[in-house]
């Protein structure tokens, strides 16, 4: 069991000893993490490694969403559970780019006045402080002509959006994000398909794995163009057949399938007997809810 059982003050203090919500990439430490020294979350917790770090999610539906982020193709950086400046701040970027300029954007405490909100609180027996809110993912994207993006996304349960107290915080980071003109998106289970969700947590197994050469997943491609129409396990033992290892064939095709070069209909049955079916290149990026920007409202 865990030892720490409530957010206070003194939790706070010492989250900001360890640095958290400090670094980026690989050195980067979430603001909230999965362990016995944290207040425990509501849903099922997850580490899931990537791009050599564990990543911290804190519940299935955080976890459905770190898969829906590393297929973007121009992605580079996650931070999970990211805390946001209480005070005004430079923005973001500039753990990036060192020549981000030095303007300074409104804090949580500065806009929850704005708008006429009571500021959070975490309070203690004689104690009391301001709360640290948090993004669950801050995403970095670099595109075609070398320009950098942040990404900013909540993901929430549905029934926590229709709380007034929680549809306030989330006006409050919603605003903190629109202020440094960075995209914010607000994912319930209703901006994406469930069952692209439970494919993806399938076939991660594959798709995270020893990462294959480029060759093995153009001979996944080939096998899925010759042969349309046909199972899922017709095509792993033709591409066995070629590639000469199942788990290699398995590899390759769901890695071809999450870097798009299989644009898969992912609302298929987990069963392996029936038909791939292909999707047009747009229609299969709209199964994504971050590559299509979809948004919930508050």
């Amino acid at each position: 069991m865990r030892t720490t059982k409530r957010f206070t003050p003194s939790v706070l203090e010492r989250f900001r000893r360890q640095g958290r919500g400090l670094g980026t990439y690989q050195d980067y430490i979430p603001w909230h993490r999965v362990g016995r020294g944290d207040p425990s979350s509501r849903g099922r917790s997850h580490l899931q490694g990537w791009n050599g770090r564990q990543r911290e999610l804190l519940s299935d539906h955080e976890w459905v969403m770190l898969f829906f982020a590393i297929t973007l193709p121009s992605l580079l950086d996650i931070r999970e559970q990211f805390p946001l400046s209480q005070e005004d701040a430079p923005s973001e970027l500039g753990a990036y780019r060192v020549d981000v300029s030095n303007q300074l954007f409104p804090g949580t405490l500065t806009i929850a006045k704005q708008l006429g909100f009571k500021r959070p609180l975490t309070t203690d027996v004689g104690e009391s402080d301001d709360w640290v809110m948090s993004t669950d993912f801050l995403l970095l994207l670099q595109h075609a002509d070398g320009t950098l993006e942040l990404i900013a996304i909540a993901v929430k349960p549905l029934g926590e959006i229709t709380k007034k107290r929680k549809k306030e915080l989330l006006m409050i980071e919603r605003e903190y994000w629109a202020t440094r003109g960075i995209t914010w998106l607000l994912i319930t289970p209703n901006e994406y398909d469930e069952r692209v969700g439970i494919n993806l947590r399938m076939n991660m197994p594959w798709a995270l794995g020893k990462a294959v050469d480029d060759l093995a997943q153009h001979a996944a491609v080939n096998v899925v163009q010759k042969h349309p129409g046909r199972s899922l396990t017709f095509v792993l033992d033709k591409l066995s057949t070629t590639l000469g290892d199942i788990d290699l064939a398995q590899r390759a095709f769901w890695q071809a399938v999450w870097s798009a070069k299989i644009p898969l209909d992912l609302r298929r049955g987990w069963r392996p007997h029936l038909p791939i079916v292909l999707l047009p290149p747009t229609s299969f990026s709209a199964l994504n809810p971050i590559m299509s920007r979809r948004s919930a409202w508050i």
